[in-house]
């Protein structure tokens, strides 16, 4: 996994907690931390969200890659 996808893991972890939060308790945390979910700051984290969403969305068609090892052949 590269660099990219784990930060876009994260962010996707981030906005799943979130959204979590705003289902259960109806609070906004990222909202909360950045003053309103109309400031610029916040739009901008809703949006790398999104965009991490999309980016992790490519993790779905990745093939599974299973490591087969080669049975050890011991000489006698």
């Amino acid at each position: 996994m590269s660099a990219i996808q784990r930060i876009a893991l994260v962010l996707t972890i981030i906005g799943a907690i979130n959204w979590g939060l705003i289902g259960f308790f109806q609070f906004d945390l990222v909202a909360a931390i950045f003053g309103g979910q109309d400031s610029a700051l916040s739009r901008i984290i809703y949006g790398l969200v999104g965009i991490a969403g999309l980016i992790n969305l490519g993790l779905l068609f990745k093939p599974n890659r299973e490591t087969v090892r080669s049975p050890e052949t011991s000489q006698s």
